[in-house]
């Protein structure tokens, strides 16, 4: 059985994860590339029940989001440094919490919470009609979303980098040569990306949600963060089984729109992004054929 792998895009390079490693590259201001790897210590290979359907998806986000908080404080140092300056200072335990916390407590507080509130103050006494209309207007408030940070010039570069991440897991499945000029004629688009997955939840939330209607607002508050990890679980699933099935076009024509999201989340990377992409993709791959014995081994990548 293949194992997953899953990437980011940091500042100035790119990170990609393995079951075992991950490893981030970063183009320096120098121009060379850095590259840092670290070994992962899965809570899933520790007990059979993290490895269960939905639960397997919120422990898959938790460490995908911590593992990204190292990635990103490790390229903006580097980013930072001086010519031949060494900078791989990671954020410290109590750091990676605190930036945790305040990114979940920020999504939640605007995707989740804000559009639940937002609904409750219209005149709707139909449970299923409320419901509808809170995920219209959450998925509204997402889009808008993205479309405001898409406009942001500082943002462009991440961009880039992430399309670059996409160009080369595509080259990879298909199984061919990890070279930048032939990554380059690659879609920058893929089934398994974090903003299809994000869009997914939103629609997810819509059919959990519509189970208890219109609650009293403490309740309506309480149900929107309570349930999220089930939800996030559930969109997990959906985009695993997606990423095995690409083949499938009625199941491509449903995740339709969380393909075209990703054209404000991604821009048309240069050579030299598509090779720090590459050489994350490549580090991770020979640390967990190295395990495995396996050095050429196929391996499942998610975006």
């Amino acid at each position: 059985m293949s194992a997953p792998i899953g990437g980011q895009a940091v500042l100035e390079g790119v990170m990609m994860r393995g079951p075992s490693n991950w490893a981030v590259a970063v183009r320096k201001p120098n121009g060379q590339i850095a590259e840092v790897c670290r070994p992962i210590e899965s809570v899933m290979k520790r007990h059979w029940a993290f490895r269960l359907p939905i639960v397997r998806g919120v422990v898959a986000l938790g460490e995908s989001l911590a593992i990204g908080f190292r990635a990103l404080s490790i390229s903006a140092n580097y980013a930072a440094a001086e010519d031949n300056e060494e900078a791989e200072t990671e954020l410290s335990r109590g750091a990676i919490v605190f930036a945790f916390l305040i990114a979940i407590g920020f999504a939640i507080s605007v995707f989740k919470v804000g559009p639940a509130l937002l609904a409750d103050l219209l005149p709707i006494s139909n449970g299923t009609l409320f419901v509808l209309v809170e995920g219209l207007i959450r998925v509204s408030v997402f889009v808008a979303y993205l479309i405001l940070i898409s406009l942001l010039p500082d943002l462009r570069r991440v961009f880039q980098y992430h399309a670059a991440e996409h160009k080369a897991i595509n080259a990879y499945e298909a199984g061919e040569e990890l070279t930048p000029q032939v990554v380059q004629r690659y879609s920058l688009i893929h089934p398994r990306c974090g903003t299809a997955f994000l869009l997914w939840v939103m629609v997810i939330a819509i059919f959990v949600f519509a189970f208890f209607g219109r609650p009293v607002w403490y309740w309506l508050i309480a149900s929107r963060i309570l349930l999220l990890p089930v939800i996030a679980g559930i969109a997990y699933e959906l985009i695993r089984f997606a990423g095995k099935h690409t083949d499938n076009r009625v199941l491509m024509t449903l995740l339709a729109p969380g393909l075209w999201l990703q054209r404000l989340t991604t821009r048309e990377p240069t050579l030299d992004q598509l090779e720090v992409s590459i050489r994350a993709l490549r580090e991770v791959l020979a640390l967990e054929g190295r395990q495995t014995g396996q050095e050429g081994q196929r391996v499942e990548v998610m975006a």
